[in-house]
């Protein structure tokens, strides 16, 4: 029961093949009974969907996908006959298209009309442009208005119209955000709770070449704010144990989100972690954390196009988990976080907008991660690195929540993450810590 509970989770919030699947209602009210065929492209013929047929007044709701073509039967009544021409049964035909909301009517004269989101707007405006029209020309005549003052007042009332217009889809929008936000909330523990839980499916695959080397990337999420990207075997062994090594005088008790926007020391001793400075000038020498880290950078330059620099940057992060069983009451846990601003408001100069994990040992249970917002979960494997970004590089616009993510519980084994922030606008006069929340320069001028 669980597994099938997780499962419809898992389909109600990730975007696997929605990219392509539609939902359609089809609304009769031709006056009598209509079928509903589904017509197979490749033989011409028609399959029954209606099961049997739609009454008079009645809907039905189909599950297609883009480019399905149907047709619309009229079925006979007592007589025998149809409503048609000399009695002749009406067929009509819709295809499915891309946009969102496809609506379905077919009226009196079996006419087959197809709405959808796109369809919709453009009538409204259509319609909300006669209206202001019919008044301008009635106030027109009345108050013998000049063409300039006409054309003022039309604007106008237009202008008030699409603002209410706007009102309206803003309040829908954070309606059905809330709706979205508070069922991630609420299945957050589910989905670390199984353990057997596997990574979401991607989107779509591509193949990065980097340094004569393919490497196979899996997009789980790609809008232009929130990306999240699974790239195979992009860091190997040999530069997980050199960022071990370096890590491992420099082990400290870690800290973990506390899910406020803040974080806490983590409950126990069994979650280590070290921030390790890149030796830029063994660079040409092939040191094995330059490497590591001029990787993330390509590949964040990759997605993004930013031209980023490593000048400036934070210093790479090794992190490390021990589980402690299932009995563990206070297991290491990353409550849900962003890891840089997720407001949907401008980058600050400065802030962090993307984040790479490279995974070098994972745990026999538990440590995946999840996007909760998105339905995007993601379990570790080793050599694999996760990338996500949570900034539009055309606007500078941040993420407004889709990447905040949270890090499952250790329960079994170790985690042994190596972890790139990345940061835009700092350089090696401007690093980092120099600049403040606000995307502030802090100096001595302004302390």
């Amino acid at each position: 029961m669980k597994r099938l509970l997780l499962a419809f989770i898992s389909m109600l919030l990730s975007y696997v093949a929605a990219e392509e699947a539609r939902s359609i209602t089809i609304q009769n009210d031709s006056g009598t009974k209509v079928e509903i065929y589904w017509i197979n492209p490749s033989t011409g013929e028609g399959l029954l969907q209606s099961s049997p047929y739609i009454y008079n007044g009645a809907a039905l709701n189909l599950n297609s996908f883009v480019t399905h073509t149907f047709e619309a039967r009229e079925m006979p009544g007592k007589g025998g006959t149809c409503l048609g021409q000399d009695q002749t049964c009406r067929i009509g035909y819709f295809t499915v298209n891309k946009n969102d909301d496809q609506q379905v009517f077919i009226d009196s004269e079996f006419n087959v009309k197809h709405q959808d989101n796109k369809s919709i707007a453009r009538e409204s405006a259509a319609e909300l442009l006669n209206d202001c029209e019919k008044q301008v020309q009635a106030d027109t005549e009345a108050e013998g208005w000049t063409a300039a003052e006409a054309i003022s007042e039309l604007k106008k009332c237009v202008a008030s119209g699409v603002a209410d217009e706007v009102e309206k889809a803003n309040e829908e929008i954070a309606f059905q955000s809330q709706i979205r936000k508070a069922m991630a909330e609420h299945w957050e523990n589910y989905t670390c709770a199984d353990y057997d839980l596997a990574s979401s499916d991607a989107v779509r695959e591509e193949v990065w070449d980097h340094d004569n080397k393919e490497f196979e990337v899996q997009v789980l999420l790609d809008r232009p704010a929130s990306r999240i990207h699974v790239v195979k075997n992009f860091i190997t062994e040999e530069e997980c144990a050199a960022m071990e090594e370096h890590a491992r005088p420099k082990l400290h008790k870690a800290t973990v989100a506390d899910g406020k926007g803040g974080s806490e020391l983590s409950p126990n001793r069994k979650a280590l972690q070290a921030g390790i400075r890149i030796p830029w000038n063994l660079e040409e020498e092939g040191h094995p954390l330059t490497t590591i880290s001029r990787r993330v950078y390509d590949y964040t330059n990759h997605v993004l196009g930013m031209d980023i620099k490593e000048h400036g940057q934070e210093d790479l992060m090794s992190i490390q988990y021990e589980g402690r069983g299932e009995d563990d009451e206070t297991p290491d846990r990353y409550m849900p976080h962003c890891d840089g601003d997720c407001n949907g408001m401008q980058h600050k100069i400065g802030n962090r907008m993307a984040t790479m994990v490279m995974y070098c040992t994972v745990p026999e249970k538990g440590g995946s991660t999840n996007f909760r917002n998105s339905g995007v979960h993601v379990v570790p494997e080793a050599g694999t690195a996760t990338f996500f970004s949570y900034i539009d590089p055309e606007t500078m616009k941040m993420d407004n929540g889709f990447t905040e993510h949270s890090g499952c519980p250790v329960i079994a084994g170790e985690k042994k993450i190596v972890t790139q922030w990345v940061r835009y606008g700092v350089d090696a006069e401007n690093p980092w810590d120099s600049f403040n929340t606000l995307g502030i320069k802090i100096s001595a001028e302004n302390d």
